[in-house]
């Protein structure tokens, strides 16, 4: 079992820029497009959403890193999956809280899938049909959506495309990041740009860099903090973990674990800039800052509602909205998908290292994952309850890890 290459050069990341783009891809995903703008809005006063950066960054510096900075050291060392890295550095009697840390984000996949699904039907709907003027317009393409067959056709299309190319190995994992994650930034850019040429936009940028250091006071604000960053950055997922498996001897762990939790931020932090610019920009001649971040505010189902609900109807609203929404929606699928590769990646090297061959893993995870997402893609109370379950589930998962 320690041993875990049969031919070393074959299965290491061809370069760094391979690593760190494949890493970007777990840590770049719907938490920092989909999670972060409407987590900063619940984190807000009146006054600005800049106290809630605050602890949110402190907690990227003394949560994060340092457990990605120990997820990379562990796969580094171990060359094996989360199991058998933990076992390897811990002992064989602690090789249960590796099977922790991999049942918890081999879970979330369960259910990951589902949201993946979501944003390429909004791709397609927005790119092929068009925008819902109206809320009741929004609401009504919502509930048809998960009435329908889509929500589970499209979790099945996600998980067949992301096993196979698991299945392809380590090498077309690579190859998909440096694709996808570059195209991603590309399109969340040009969004940007094009929400912050908008009346008002810069409203919303100075909304969410102005600091009420009131809320710092706030429990609550530190815990959403901490939490976010468990999502945004993917640390004590055991997925960094499992790629780190793949470095080249030369690369450094602590460069590393910094290179990836610095720009996933940044990218969040972008999203958000993208996210309020277009919001503000659009409603700020008619509403309030106090209605506006009520309406960021706002979870809808299963927490869809600012992504799903209002941003297709602010597209709308925009000059050039609807090809600004496929790049969104599009942006986000990409973010989501390249997570999910990392999940079934991480289930598949716990197969992998117990003796499986990794193309049977590949597919025993893609029938397993797609098996138990079908009641998320056909039941939103069931989504709600996995993400609340498995939410807290991370929390211990980093415990492991840092201990």
């Amino acid at each position: 079992m320690e041993r875990l290459f049969s031919n070393e050069g074959s299965t290491r990341f061809r370069s760094r820029l391979g690593l760190i783009l494949s890493v970007l891809g777990i840590a770049v995903g719907t938490g920092n497009i989909w999670r972060f703008p409407r987590i900063v809005a619940q984190n807000s006063t009146v006054e600005g959403g800049g106290g809630f950066l605050i602890a949110w960054l402190l907690c990227l510096f003394m949560w994060s890193i340092p457990l990605m900075i120990a997820e990379y050291g562990l796969g580094k060392s171990g060359r094996m999956g989360v199991i058998g890295s933990i076992q390897k550095a811990m002992g064989g009697r602690h090789g249960w809280l590796g099977g922790f840390v991999a049942f918890v984000a081999t879970a979330i996949l369960f259910y990951y899938s589902v949201v993946t699904a979501w944003c390429l039907y909004y791709f397609g709907q927005l790119t092929f049909v068009g925008l819902p003027p109206t809320m009741d317009l929004a609401m009504d393409q919502w509930n048809g959506f998960q009435k329908s067959n889509w929500p589970v056709v499209l979790h099945g299309v996600i998980i067949a495309a992301g096993s196979w190319i698991v299945y392809k190995g380590i090498g077309t994992i690579e190859r998909v990041n440096k694709v996808l994650i570059p195209s991603l930034l590309l399109i969340i850019l040009i969004a940007l740009v094009r929400a912050l040429s908008l009346p008002n936009a810069g409203e919303g940028i100075a909304f969410l860099f102005t600091p009420d250091l009131s809320v710092l006071k706030e429990p609550t604000v530190w815990l959403e903090a901490l939490t976010q960053n468990a999502w945004d950055t993917g640390a004590a997922w055991g997925l960094i973990l499992t790629y780190a498996a793949y470095m080249r001897s030369q690369d450094s762990v602590v460069q590393s674990a910094f290179i990836t939790g610095i720009g996933n931020n940044i990218v969040s932090l972008i999203a958000a800039g993208l996210i309020f610019s277009t919001v503000f920009g659009t409603l700020s001649a008619t509403q309030t800052h106090a209605e506006i971040i009520d309406i960021m505010k706002t979870s809808g189902p299963a927490s869809t509602g600012l992504t799903f609900i209002w941003m297709p109807q602010l597209f709308e609203k925009m000059v050039g909205g609807r090809w600004l929404g496929s790049l969104f929606f599009l942006g986000l699928t990409m973010a989501a998908f390249s997570s999910l590769i990392s999940m079934i990646a991480l289930a598949q090297r716990v197969f992998k290292d117990v003796g499986a061959k990794a193309s049977r893993a590949a597919r025993g995870v893609g029938l397993a994952a797609f098996a138990f997402g079908i009641p998320s893609a056909v039941n939103l109370t069931i989504f709600e309850n996995q993400d609340f379950v498995w939410g807290v589930g991370l929390m211990v998962s980093g415990a492991i890890i840092a201990f």
